[in-house]
């Protein structure tokens, strides 16, 4: 790697050399413009507007316009001389926990390297001195023309410098947020936090950049003079369903693509199992409640109706077992009087026969 940039470090009165490196690189695929209807280069050219030719980059230097249309130059040697501790230097000027800084105002990264043999020992110093204090170290230094903020922490063996933002130059956050007033339900949340647990974690290492590698296929093709692969058919929208259908579909995939149990909503709870997006759609909601509420009361008058007929069935059949028992009653009751009568008959005809005998 190229060193961008030399200077030292300033940890109190320690002065540690060091060199500044990119830590990151860029690997987006890059175009050039062209004329569409014969594909020639187009090119910007850089012309002197008081010679009316084009110059070379050695030739160009830098100059401040001042308000009337005056161009002030500047030189390598001005920008060299100016009168800040920083324009060589990294200065440190404090200490604090990592979690002190917003990650909104992380910039560019870079890696800084000892500049020779004398410098080891100190920049082995202040990387242990970071590692045991478990905080990050907050400097200030000058790079390509103007004064920035930054933050050296740990990496490795290696000592990392983040460039961060001026706290002024992050936005505040204003008219970000909705301005309607919304209510989130405890099983709303459950199943935010079980899709959240059913997701997991990655592996950064094993993420990759699937745009630049099918870019890079089209360009292959191209060049090879082949058809360029077609694009996947767009997925299938699902039906318009509410938030806890959706929650509870993306519960039930992500378990099912990691191979855990399909069935992922809390009893109780109806899904589909159709893909789902949400959408804010009031209206459907409505419809939505009402056709449950209906689906609720129509079982409920059903088994009311089974429920009557059921009730209406056994007292016919009661009454029927009930009209039954009292006929076998009558029945009986009128074959007990004609043997009555029979008895008394009988006897009545033998007294009659006795008394005639007797006189």
């Amino acid at each position: 790697m190229r060193s961008i940039w030399n200077g030292a470090i300033s940890f109190g009165l320690v002065s540690i050399p060091v060199k500044l490196f990119n830590a990151t690189e860029n690997h987006s695929i890059s175009f050039r413009q062209i004329h569409t209807e014969d594909g020639g280069r187009i090119r910007y050219r850089k012309v002197c507007e008081v010679e009316e030719r084009e110059v070379t980059s050695a030739e160009i230097g830098k100059g401040y316009e001042d308000a009337d249309g005056t161009i002030i130059p500047i030189t390598d040697e001005d920008l060299a001389r100016l009168p800040i501790q920083t324009a060589k230097t990294i200065e440190i000027l404090a200490f604090v926990p990592a979690d002190r800084i917003d990650p909104l105002q992380m910039d560019a990264a870079y890696y800084l390297a000892a500049s020779g043999a004398p410098a080891a020992k100190p920049y082995t110093l202040l990387r242990e001195a970071l590692k045991r204090s478990n905080k990050v170290a907050i400097a200030k230094y000058a790079l390509r023309g103007r004064e920035r903020l930054g933050m050296l922490r740990i990496v490795g063996d290696a000592i990392a410098m983040h460039g961060l933002l001026w706290p002024d130059e992050v936005r505040a956050p204003q008219g970000i947020a909705p301005d309607t007033s919304v209510t989130v339900r405890d099983k709303e949340l459950d199943l935010a936090d079980a899709l959240m647990d059913t997701l997991g974690e990655v592996d950064l290492e094993d993420l990759h950049d699937e745009y630049r590698e099918a870019l890079e296929e089209v360009i292959a093709a191209k060049v090879s003079g082949e058809a360029p692969p077609e694009a996947p058919a767009p997925a299938a929208g699902g039906k318009v369903l509410d938030l806890m259908a959706a929650l509870e579909n993306s519960v039930r995939a992500a378990r099912a693509s990691r191979g855990g149990a399909a069935s992922a909503e809390p009893a109780g709870e109806t899904t589909t199992e159709e893909e789902a997006e949400v959408r804010p759609l009031p209206q459907r909601k409505a419809a939505a409640k009402k056709t449950t509420s209906t689906a609720k009361k129509a079982p409920a008058k059903k088994t009311a109706a089974s429920g009557k007929k059921t009730t209406a069935a056994t007292k016919k059949t009661a009454t029927s077992k009930s009209a039954q028992g009292t006929t076998k009653k009558t029945a009986a009751k009128s074959t007990a009087k004609k043997t009555t009568a029979k008895t008394t008959t009988k006897t009545t005809t033998k007294k009659t026969a006795s008394r005639k005998r007797t006189a």
